[in-house]
């Protein structure tokens, strides 16, 4: 009867201890970023996220990956202690990018089998057009009606009056 307590006491132990090991857990301090409005011109935004591991054993980001290429993630790639800070940076390449942008980077770490999803968002103005890519004139090109062929001449006034020439 001894020995089926003692061996009781011990499973009971071992259990405990097996459960007693901690868990890392991550706590980011946003989630979510809101660039607003980026100038082209600026060239590309950075935002770097925090977190912190509250839980009670080192954390580890296993993978960073971004929904796309336009965006590059950079972050911790050393253990995480209990209680420390790491960081996620997600860069999104501005030039030539659609007007809004709606970016996601997955983390995936020991903490949990799901990954965790940080966002970023903004809009994007495109750079100021210079005077010298504008074109010569805004006015339509004259079009010969009959052959409807488009009379292409840096004086708008010579093809109207050859248009008139044709018509006689």
């Amino acid at each position: 009867m001894k020995r089926i307590g003692f061996f009781a006491a011990t499973m009971l132990f071992g259990i405990t201890v097996a459960f007693a090991q901690g868990k890392p857990e991550i706590k980011f301090s946003e989630t979510t970023y809101d660039f607003g409005e980026i100038l082209e011109e600026n060239g590309d935004a950075t935002h770097v996220f925090t977190f912190t591991n509250v839980g009670d054993a080192p954390l580890e980001l296993t993978s960073v990956t971004a929904a796309c290429g336009c965006t590059i993630p950079e972050w911790t790639d050393t253990p995480i202690a209990p209680g420390k800070t790491g960081f996620v940076k997600a860069t999104y390449r501005v030039k030539g990018s659609s007007p809004t942008f709606n970016k996601t980077v997955s983390v995936h770490t020991n903490a949990q089998e799901a990954p965790y999803t940080l966002v970023i968002k903004g809009r994007v103005k495109a750079a100021a057009v210079e005077q010298s890519e504008l074109p010569v004139s805004l006015t339509s090109a004259p079009v010969d009606l009959q052959s409807k062929e488009t009379i292409v001449n840096p004086d708008v006034r010579k093809a109207k009056a050859k248009i008139k020439k044709k018509k006689r």
